[in-house]
């Protein structure tokens, strides 16, 4: 028991003071209710938190495709869905390079640039005694490939059209495998590196690009596609990046490709498109609807831990009223107002609820940003959602500590001292 002689003049500081003594006079009580407002916190802070840094990595994933850009591919961007739509995405067949070439026949003159690129799986990349990690994409493209897709080009040179149409032994290498393979002393120009097995000259080497949808652009090896379809054994499918000449083209452009696609592909007219068009607004569209679903599922786990935490907290705060009764009832008889007890009581409840927030935010933007690193996403920090999580608790402890408080308020002093 705790109590303050001049109850009277008691000041927020000492309220403050006050309520902190008795819930530390219940170390594991405390704990535990705390704990409760923590786990719904934590929940929607740690998906926010990954969430944000997703956007920030789909916005520059969106920059780096080009404000005038879009792609032709076997398979939508992202896909959730079960049963019967994957195998029907899965049964498509691949998108041949002799179907690129009549498409690129079709729509040369209403583009500004069509660009081709095939991948295999990751590889190893060596250089005398250097290796690079196994995770490195070998890609076959054409001359295109580095504008269509906003490469630079930074020692070196791109392919020309004699490496695409001989199927030469040259590649280019993304600005993370140069790093990999060659000390920044060392020029990579015109050394041989292996990979899959075959022997390549290297020809450039790219400006660093970052990461886009939580993957690097720059952990890549690039060949001329010619020789990675004579060489690389691998099942895959061309994927067509097109760039419109304009802006107020791009619409037209997309529906033109569409069009030229279909007759590449020997669409018939009741055939639905076997292929798919990716665009800035169909990945941003795509992510919305993941993000909305993603969020109202951390909303609902949230909204039931913290109405059963304020649940928590009421009743522990109820057993504290009815533990405390003898203390209530001597500062009572010292002339403290109902109105100070009405406060201490409540401040221990939001007291309790904001600690559990502090304990879930600190939790929960730890925990979403160890996923945003995993990915090779920035570190974010949700200031908004923090405040939001912070009043929130606030509200939960005033709201579910005030039947309490208000009971303890209004103990007759008399009663309260009555020896049981």
């Amino acid at each position: 028991m705790h109590c303050v002689m001049n109850e009277k003049g008691m000041s927020l500081r000492d309220l403050l003071s006050q309520a902190i003594y008795s819930l530390v006079a219940n170390k594991l009580r405390s704990l535990l209710t705390t704990m409760g407002v923590a786990v719904g916190v934590f929940s929607i802070i740690a998906v926010m938190t990954a969430l944000q840094a997703i956007e920030q990595s789909v916005e520059s994933g969106l920059t780096s495709l080009g404000a005038n850009t879009f792609q032709i591919q076997k398979l939508p961007a992202t896909f959730f869905g079960g049963g019967h739509s994957r195998s029907l995405y899965a049964n498509r067949k691949d998108i041949s390079y002799k179907e690129g070439l009549m498409f690129r026949k079709l729509m040369e003159s209403r583009t500004k640039t069509i660009g081709f690129m095939i991948s295999s799986q990751a590889k190893q990349a060596k250089y005398a005694n250097r290796f690079t990690n196994p995770d490195v994409i070998l890609t076959g493209a054409d001359d295109h490939f580095a504008i269509a897709n906003g490469y630079g080009i930074r020692l070196g040179r791109n392919f020309n059209n004699s490496d695409i149409q001989y199927a030469r032994n040259f590649a280019l290498l993304g600005s993370e495998v140069s790093e990999s393979l060659f000390p920044a002393t060392e020029n990579p120009l015109h050394k041989s590196i292996k990979i899959n097995g075959e022997v390549f000259t290297v020809a450039g080497v790219f400006e660093k690009k970052g990461a886009a949808f939580g993957q690097s652009q720059d952990n890549l090896v690039l060949i001329p596609i010619t020789r990675y379809l004579d060489h690389i054994n691998e099942q895959s499918s061309l994927n067509i990046t097109i760039e419109a000449i304009s802006q107020k083209q791009y619409k037209e452009t997309i529906d033109q490709s569409i069009g030229a696609m279909r007759i590449a592909r020997g669409l018939t007219v009741k055939e639905p498109n076997d292929f798919e068009i990716r665009t800035n607004e169909s990945l941003i569209d795509s992510f919305r609807d993941i993000q909305r679903a993603i969020t109202t599922g951390a909303f609902i786990i949230s909204f039931m831990a913290l109405l059963s935490s304020g649940v928590g907290i009421m009743n522990i705060m109820l057993v504290s009223v009815t533990e405390r009764t003898k203390e209530i009832g001597i500062r009572k008889s010292l002339g403290a107002p109902q109105q100070s007890i009405l406060r201490q009581f409540l401040l221990e409840a939001v007291i309790l609820s904001v600690a559990g927030g502090l304990i879930g935010i600190i939790t929960g933007v730890s925990a979403g940003n160890i996923v945003a690193l995993k990915f090779n996403l920035n570190a974010i920090f949700p200031w908004l959602w923090i405040f939001i999580a912070m009043a929130v608790c606030s509200i939960i402890g005033v709201t579910f500590g005030l039947l309490p408080a208000w009971k303890a308020a209004m103990l007759d002093p008399v009663e309260a001292l009555h020896p049981k």
